[in-house]
């Protein structure tokens, strides 16, 4: 049975690493809503304070990620 379900560039990028919504939303202290569109969402554009967390928090894994790496910045 293949997944259906459709991710954001972030969300790809999220699970390639092994990592799901909820050590997203723990790593970038966001709330389950905001984390849920941000990982399937890829028309959903956060607000600059939360590109913010998630890049602090992605940074923490990679330091050369970048915000455009993942949002219409």
């Amino acid at each position: 049975m293949a997944k259906s379900t459709k991710r954001s560039k972030l969300g790809r990028f999220l699970e390639k690493h092994g990592y799901n919504q909820s050590q997203l939303g723990k790593m970038a202290d966001l709330n389950k809503n905001t984390v849920t569109r941000i990982y399937t969402d890829s028309s959903y554009m956060p607000s600059g304070n939360t590109i913010s967390k998630v890049m602090k928090a992605l940074k923490r894994l990679d330091p050369s990620l970048k915000a455009e790496d993942f949002f219409d910045v």
